[in-house]
């Protein structure tokens, strides 16, 4: 038995041509068991790459005003919102839902616009950034924030105030701990939590008072 497995090296070996031909008709065989499903897969992919290449024209209600928007169904509320409607108080930070500064108001629910598709929210009321103050007045919160110096770079406040409105109107910012906790998913680069803490907690004081 090791004489099979292992043959003395003088043993003859079977010639080239031979190899060749059983090489050739393995790959044949092989070739026409996967062709059909490569081919199938190729043709779908191709026929979904057309579908989300092809732009289409969908509304968008944002601050209470509804736009227009052109865009391949694979674009981001967030890019909608930044590159279509010009509205850049929304911020890219990961762009991966896990800094927050693209916080949106969707329905009156805090909403990471770089995770959700723009053609998702039609009919829905969107509210960003822009939209929060009434007019040349400031949201309690915008306010708060400026009060208690609650940004040093502002790169992430806008998401941070969004979210910080959100906190307030879900009954979730009653405590220091609590606030942190539902604060949690907004990132601060520069460290200003102690601040932002502050400026949250003021608001939920005077919520709980009104």
């Amino acid at each position: 038995m090791a004489a099979d497995l292992f043959p003395p090296a003088d043993a003859p070996k079977p010639d080239d041509g031979s190899r060749r031909s059983f090489m050739k008709q393995a790959g044949g065989i092989l070739g026409l068991a996967l062709a059909p499903p490569l081919v199938g897969q190729a043709e779908r992919l191709t026929a979904y790459s057309r579908i989300i290449e092809g732009a289409t024209e969908f509304t968008l209600r944002v601050n209470g005003q509804a736009h227009t928007v052109r865009a391949e169904p694979r674009v981001t509320l967030l890019d909608a919102l930044r590159e279509r409607l010009d509205l850049t108080g929304t911020k890219k930070g990961c762009d991966h839902g896990q800094c927050g500064a693209c916080t949106v108001h969707v329905n009156g629910q805090r909403t990471l616009s770089c995770l959700t598709l723009a053609v998702m929210a039609q009919g829905k009321e969107i509210t960003t950034i822009e939209g929060l103050a009434n007019g040349n007045e400031l949201h309690p919160m915008q306010a708060a924030f400026l009060k208690h110096d609650g940004l040093q770079c502002g790169y992430c406040t806008p998401g941070q105030i969004m979210s910080g409105v959100a906190c307030v109107k879900e009954g979730h910012a009653g405590t220091d701990d609590q606030a942190r906790e539902w604060m949690s998913g907004n990132l601060c680069r520069c460290g200003a939590y102690p601040n932002i803490l502050a400026a949250v907690r003021e608001v939920a004081g005077q919520s709980s008072k009104g």
